[in-house]
């Protein structure tokens, strides 16, 4: 099989799975009888990233495989085509979940300690349906309370191979920093969410909702997650 007959292919395929594939799901697509070498399969890889270089679309690689995605310059007119609005995240969930990241393994009590405020069920709940934290194991202390991580959905949300790709702590100054670091889009400014009370007694009162523009392969819901 030709080169350009494997790039045709593996670019199809990437294009049609909508998620991010490993080099060994590429070659799972190919016959016993025609299966390219692995160091072919990334030789593809490399020309087809020259290739979407300075187009709307790239090939990236995230903690999952590779992925083609829109870049983000394009989503302010990629995202016209939804009628769905952005989700919103208060800033309680964004810095519980940066804690989660740089602090991993962490239980709720430990995220607590940190912030001065408790967390509320919400938020912990919610991180774990959108899969982004995961329970890793349990503290061997009284009670024996969960230690939460971060997930390989975590990554492949933000565009990340690996934790390794994280801003270090010294470069971040502020939730809103995490934000940029992140690669989140931040349009506008942040709003409120009207009729909000605090989650807990002895919370913070007030929480900055910031609006968080997803990537256009990452569908969202029309809600703000607390």
């Amino acid at each position: 099989m030709s080169a350009s007959t494997i790039k045709d292919i593996i670019e199809a395929v990437l294009l049609a799975a909508g998620k991010p594939l490993t080099v060994d799901q590429l070659l799972s697509v190919f016959g016993d009888d025609e299966k390219p070498e692995r160091n072919q399969i990334r030789e593809t890889i490399s020309a087809l990233q020259e290739e979407y270089a300075g187009r709307s679309v790239e090939l990236v690689q995230v903690a999952s495989g590779w992925r083609v995605q829109v870049r983000k310059e394009m989503e302010p007119w990629v995202s016209r085509l939804s009628d769905e609005k952005p989700a919103r995240y208060t800033r309680a969930l964004l810095e519980t979940l940066a804690l989660v990241a740089y602090r991993q393994p962490i239980t709720r009590g430990e995220i607590e300690d940190i912030r001065g405020v408790s967390v509320s069920t919400s938020i912990m709940k919610t991180l774990q349906e959108r899969e982004w934290v995961r329970i890793v194991g349990h503290r061997d202390v009284p009670g024996h309370p969960a230690m939460y991580g971060t997930t390989r959905q975590f990554l492949d949300y933000f565009n990340l191979k690996g934790l390794d790709d994280l801003p270090t702590l010294m470069e971040l100054r502020d939730i809103d920093s995490i934000n940029a670091e992140l690669e989140l889009a931040l349009p506008g400014e942040s709003l409120p969410l009207p009729g909000e009370d605090a989650e807990q007694a002895g919370e913070e009162t007030e929480e900055d909702v910031v609006i968080v523009q997803v990537a256009s392969d990452t569908p969202e819901n029309n809600e703000t997650i607390h």
